[in-house]
C-alpha cells in the first residue's frame, strides 16, 4: 500500500456509497460524509460503514478525495455546493484535493461539472461505476478517465484499498469517455429491463390470459431472457425512482429522436415509482408474473 493513507469523503451514504466507504474503511482509510437532512435509515448505513458525519466545509477541508455518489438529479448541484465551499476556503486548502464524479450522468453533464473545477484547487476525475455495491466477494468496477493522466494514476492507487478501479486510457480519452461507457452499459442492461417491464404490464392490461400466455411463451422460445426478466425485475423495483433520471440521461447521451427510447423507458421507471408509492397495482402484476414464471423454470 501507499504510504500514506488517504483519507476520503463519500456522498452520499446510500447503498453503493456506504458499501464503498465499508470497503475503504475496512482497508484502513478515514470516510467522511455529510448526513444533513438525512433519514435514520442512511444515519445508520453510514454508522456500519465507518462513516464520519461533517459539514460540508470540515469534509472539503480534511478529505483528500471526494467521491460524488448521488442520483443523477444531485450530481450537479453538488459539485457546485463542493465548488463554492473550496473557493471560500482556498487559501486554507494546503494540499489539492480531487473531485470524483461517480454517477450516472452523460458526457456532457459531466464536463460541466468538470469545468467548475477548471483552474480551481480542486482536480477532477470522471469515473462510473458498473456493477451492484461491494459485498462479499463481489466488487462493482469504477471505469475512471480523466484530461490528466497523473491524476488517473493517483486515482487507481486507490484500488490498494479496496475499490476496483479500470482506468481508460489512449488516443483521445479524456473526461466524458467513462461516463460514456456508463452510459452505454445501463442504457442495455437498464433498458432491457424497463422493456421487460412495459410488455408485461401492457400483456396483463389486455387481458391476465394474454400475460400467461407470454410468460409461457417466453419460457418456452426465449428461456435466456425470461431468466434475465425473473433477475432482473424484482430488485429493479425500489429502485425505479432513481432510474427515471437515469433513462433521461441515456436519452441525452443518445441524443436525436433516438433519445426517445430511453425517454419512454424514464416514463416506465417513473410508473413504477408512482405505483409504489400509491396503489401498487403495477408492482403486484409484476411480482405475480415473476412469482409464476419462476414455477415455469
Amino acid at each position: 500500500m501507499s504510504s500514506t493513507v488517504p483519507r476520503l469523503a463519500v456522498v452520499a451514504a446510500g447503498a453503493m456509497g456506504s458499501a464503498v466507504a465499508k470497503r475503504l474503511t475496512s482497508a484502513g482509510c478515514t470516510v467522511y460524509t455529510n448526513l444533513d437532512g438525512r433519514s435514520e435509515a442512511t444515519r445508520k448505513r453510514a454508522q456500519d460503514a465507518g462513516m464520519i458525519d461533517l459539514s460540508i466545509d470540515e469534509l472539503v477541508l480534511k478529505s483528500d478525495w471526494i467521491l460524488s455518489i448521488l442520483p443523477p438529479k444531485d450530481a450537479l448541484s453538488f459539485a457546485e455546493k463542493i465548488q463554492e465551499v473550496a473557493a471560500k476556503h482556498e487559501n486554507a486548502l494546503s494540499s489539492p484535493r480531487t473531485f470524483v464524479d461517480c454517477n450516472a450522468v452523460n458526457p456532457e453533464t459531466v464536463k460541466r461539472i468538470a469545468a467548475l473545477f477548471a483552474g480551481k484547487s480542486i482536480e477532477f476525475v470522471d469515473a462510473g461505476i458498473i456493477g451492484g455495491p461491494p459485498e462479499g466477494d463481489r466488487d462493482p468496477t469504477f471505469y475512471a478517465s480523466a484530461e490528466d493522466v497523473r491524476i488517473l494514476d493517483e486515482f487507481t492507487t486507490l484500488s490498494e484499498y479496496g475499490l476496483k478501479i479500470s482506468p481508460l486510457k489512449g488516443e483521445g480519452v479524456g473526461i466524458g469517455d467513462a461516463s460514456a461507457l456508463k452510459m452505454s452499459y445501463a442504457g442495455i442492461t437498464k433498458g432491457t429491463t424497463g422493456l421487460y417491464t412495459a410488455m408485461v404490464l401492457a400483456a396483463h392490461a389486455a387481458s391476465p390470459a394474454t400475460a400467461d400466455a407470454l410468460m409461457r411463451e417466453l419460457q418456452m422460445s426465449q428461456p435466456v431472457l425470461m431468466d434475465r426478466l425473473v433477475k432482473t425485475v424484482p430488485p429493479m423495483l425500489p429502485k425505479a425512482y432513481r432510474w427515471i433520471g437515469e433513462m433521461e440521461e441515456i436519452a441525452d447521451f443518445v441524443g436525436g429522436s433516438e433519445g426517445d427510447v430511453y425517454r419512454g423507458l424514464a416514463k416506465v421507471y417513473e410508473r413504477i415509482e408512482q405505483s409504489i408509492a400509491g396503489d401498487q397495482e403495477d408492482v403486484a402484476t409484476l411480482k405475480n408474473f415473476v412469482e409464476k414464471a419462476k414455477k415455469l423454470q
